[in-house]
């Protein structure tokens, strides 16, 4: 699934206060900073992603092609008070994309508006049809699945920087995208979380199909499996990657799930043994090759102390992929695969 943004970007932060969910904006302002025009923010914003802020006209102005709605909040909704500006960036020439679960197209008069002016409204998040269910047959190539013990914990980063770690080494690898950010960085994937619950495993084979003996197919994670609310999404997902190793991602702190405050959050262990288990329904030799931390809370000498005990605790090398970078997870590849 491809898809074409025209860049430079606008990004949309609106009011939303937690950077948290503003993982989108952040996302691509990391992985993508050339293509960032500016950021657009309504009053009470509470993220800023170091771009300079501008009105839609204004970026238009300076360039810009498309607004990207920057935000992911829980359920994937367009708030009422967020429609207004979506008619803005149309009125000022940008295309509008957006990874919601609600489609642009279905915002009352905003597709009109936009078919007048000339300018393209994209959905992101509308997964390919005629999907196909998991059929569990093994696939040639290399896999690797990113696995959190939450969501927003680094999944898409970590895949991004193995996978970019791989590259640089001369090894043949490939991000798959699965969700809505990672795909409008690397230009195409397939919304996992959009997909119908009997074709996920499905769309995950058609994400990673038969390749190079020696090609990595590295895919982005999505929820956790002991999420309330997702973890139907990781499971499918895991059995349809068949991955042959896989990196638990987690946030240092955290120890509850993400507005769900009731649920504790897995230990590493605990994870890794249950996504063994789970995960070896479709590929038997499934292994663990590394723990990816954001430990961006701590201090640098706390986080050392904190990947050194999960290291010694898990066996495996443990990273904090911004502050140390993932070599050492590509190391513990390239001697055990």
């Amino acid at each position: 699934m491809r898809i074409r943004i025209r860049a430079p970007y606008l990004i949309f932060l609106g009011d939303e206060p937690d950077r948290l969910h503003a993982k989108t904006g952040v996302g691509i302002a990391h992985w993508r900073p050339a293509l960032c025009t500016g950021q657009y923010r309504l009053p009470g914003s509470g993220v800023d992603l170091g771009l300079p802020d501008m009105t839609p006209a204004e970026a238009k102005a300076a360039g810009a092609a498309t607004m990207i709605w920057g935000v992911a909040g829980v359920g994937g909704t367009i708030p009422a008070h967020w429609v207004a500006p979506l008619f803005e960036a149309a009125a000022a020439g940008l295309d509008v994309c957006a990874g919601t679960h609600s489609s642009l197209s279905a915002v009352p008069g905003l597709a009109s508006a936009a078919k007048s002016i000339g300018v393209h409204l994209i959905d992101v998040r509308s997964p390919p049809a005629d999907l196909p269910v998991g059929t569990g047959a093994k696939r040639t190539g290399k896999r690797l699945l990113t696995v959190g013990t939450d969501c927003v914990v680094g999944k898409k980063f970590s895949a991004l920087s193995i996978t970019q770690e791989m590259t640089a080494r001369g090894w043949k690898a490939d991000f798959r995208a699965t969700g809505q950010t990672g795909i409008m960085i690397a230009g195409g994937g397939i919304p996992i979380d959009a997909v119908v619950s009997d074709f996920v495993s499905g769309a995950a084979e058609v994400l990673s199909p038969d390749n190079a003996a020696d090609h990595w197919d590295v895919i982005e994670g999505q929820g956790g499996l002991f999420h309330p609310g997702y973890a139907a999404v990781t499971l499918g997902l895991l059995h349809g990657s068949q991955p042959d190793a896989f990196v638990v991602c987690h946030e240092a702190g955290r120890e509850y799930v993400a507005a769900f405050p009731d649920c504790l959050l897995p230990s590493i262990p605990h994870l890794i043994e249950h996504t063994i288990v789970c995960g070896s329904v479709t590929n038997a030799g499934i292994r663990c090759v590394g723990v990816c931390i954001n430990a961006s809370a701590l201090q640098a000498e706390e986080r050392e102390t904190c990947l050194r005990d999960l290291s010694a605790l898990t066996g495996l090398p443990c990273v904090d992929p911004v502050a140390t970078g993932v070599a050492p997870i590509v190391d513990y590849l390239d001697e055990h695969f």
